[in-house]
């Protein structure tokens, strides 16, 4: 698993990253297509207009009004100028209407009619024409000649006028074109990218779990082959028929297997009430219990450890107010596991601090020790189900890695909270607040 993880997840990464690059690139070659074709439609769209100004059958001026303004009409027919024409609202609507008809979306346009194919000239022109014609980047410009018949002195046709739009920001409007796609591409991508995390973090997770596995498994063998041995040497010895004739040798050894039998009853209940609690089949009975009372039955439990270390408990029971309802048998448990990681995770010899105090309805309980310590991490993880911090040999610390994952399972069940504070080296601390009752 420790070799295949950094291939899987390096071949999963260039799949990502490839499937992106793809992607990116169908829609940036879709935006230049759709770009193309609506630049197109709005060409089609001025052209057409300019074909229409180009005819003289809408004329308001007519050829006779400028043949009594101009006297060389009266031999050369001079076109009528499209602002003696069209108005300015005329062409707009020439405008709209085309771009509906080539399918272009409704978008704003500036445009302007010159006597020259540059902004130069200007005969008719919208209010933010110029405006808009300096932004060359933003801002497309489309300019179609306007072709009319001449008289007897010219031959065919010529431009007499120019017809120059601008659609400002067209790019936006190619862009609301393509949102569908844009936001199917855009989603389709980000799901990937969700199933990718989803599934490093999947992997990541199953490969803590094989170590938490391994971790359970070497730790449980250990903690029943020690005992076992020690029966097993019990029992030999009470074969032998010295022991047999000696009553307080015999004792010892009886004493011993009931004590390591004591020993792994305690190690079977404690998994089994982890498989328990894991079914969620906790039931609390609860009822009226002091807090302090509490703590010193529990302390008695481990007086004979602490005496064979040498350690001592300071106690600082400050709370007045120490009656809560809880469940006896769990809450003492929760308890007598504080003590015991303290002691664990202490010193050769341990020195141990239980307080309470009051707090607003309710009461505080911790527990410090100025033992090893955690690591940040260690702290993060601390009451996760098998974790146990290391202190670089696996088996001189006993137990499953259970005893936090209980206590913050049963805290819970009580409306409570729990804290944890440690530095690495100086020891670590217990903060419990539990509801209390008046």
């Amino acid at each position: 698993m420790k070799k295949i993880f950094p291939i899987i997840f390096i071949l999963i990464s260039i799949s990502l990253v490839g499937i992106i690059y793809l992607q990116y690139t169908n829609l940036k070659n879709l935006m230049m297509v759709k770009e193309e074709q609506m630049l197109e439609k709005m060409g089609n769209g001025v052209f057409a207009v300019a074909n229409s100004l180009a005819q003289p059958n809408n004329s308001r001026i007519g050829l006779s009004s400028l043949r009594k303004r101009n006297p060389l009409a009266l031999i050369n027919e001079v076109p009528a100028m499209i602002k003696d024409r069209y108005t300015q609202f005329e062409i707009a609507e020439k405008l709209s209407e085309a771009f509906r008809e080539y399918k272009v979306p409704p978008t704003h346009f500036e445009f302007a009619v010159a006597t020259s194919d540059f902004v130069g000239n200007l005969e008719m022109q919208t209010p933010k024409f110029v405006e808009a014609a300096n932004d060359t980047i933003n801002n497309r410009r489309f300019i179609a000649p306007v072709y009319q018949e001449s008289g007897s002195w010219s031959e065919g046709l010529f431009p007499t006028e120019y017809l120059i739009v601008i659609v400002p920001e067209y790019k936006k409007l190619v862009f609301r074109q393509s949102y569908l796609q844009l936001g199917s591409a855009i989603v389709f991508t980000l799901f990937i990218m969700f199933v990718f995390f989803l599934t490093v973090g999947t992997m990541v997770n199953q490969r803590k779990l094989s170590e938490i596995k391994g971790d359970f498994i070497n730790n449980m063998t250990h903690e029943f082959k020690t005992p076992l041995a020690t029966i097993s040497l019990a029992v030999d010895a009470l074969n032998n028929e010295k022991v047999l004739k000696d009553p307080e040798k015999l004792n010892y050894f009886r004493g011993i297997i009931k004590d390591e039998n004591k020993r792994m009853n305690k190690h079977v209940e404690t998994i089994l009430q982890a498989a328990a609690l894991d079914k969620q089949e906790i039931n609390l009975n609860k009822k009226e219990l002091y807090v302090h009372k509490i703590i010193e039955n529990a302390l008695g439990n481990f007086e004979l450890v602490l005496k064979e270390k040498q350690g001592m408990v300071n106690l600082r029971l400050n709370a007045k107010n120490d009656r809560i309802l809880a469940d006896e048998q769990h809450f003492t448990n929760m308890v007598s596991n504080l003590i015991d990681n303290a002691i664990k995770y202490s010193k050769e010899v341990p020195e141990i601090t239980i307080t309470t105090h009051n707090i607003p309805r309710g009461i505080c309980i911790k527990v410090e020790d100025r033992g090893i310590g955690m690591t940040r991490e260690s702290v993060k993880r601390i009451f996760e189900k098998f974790f146990r911090a290391h202190t670089g040999n696996i088996h001189n610390v006993k137990g499953f890695g259970l005893g936090m994952s209980y206590v913050k399972t049963i805290i819970d069940a009580h409306k409570g909270k729990i804290k944890v504070d440690s530095t690495l080296g100086k020891g670590t601390s217990f903060t419990v607040e539990m509801p209390v009752t008046k």
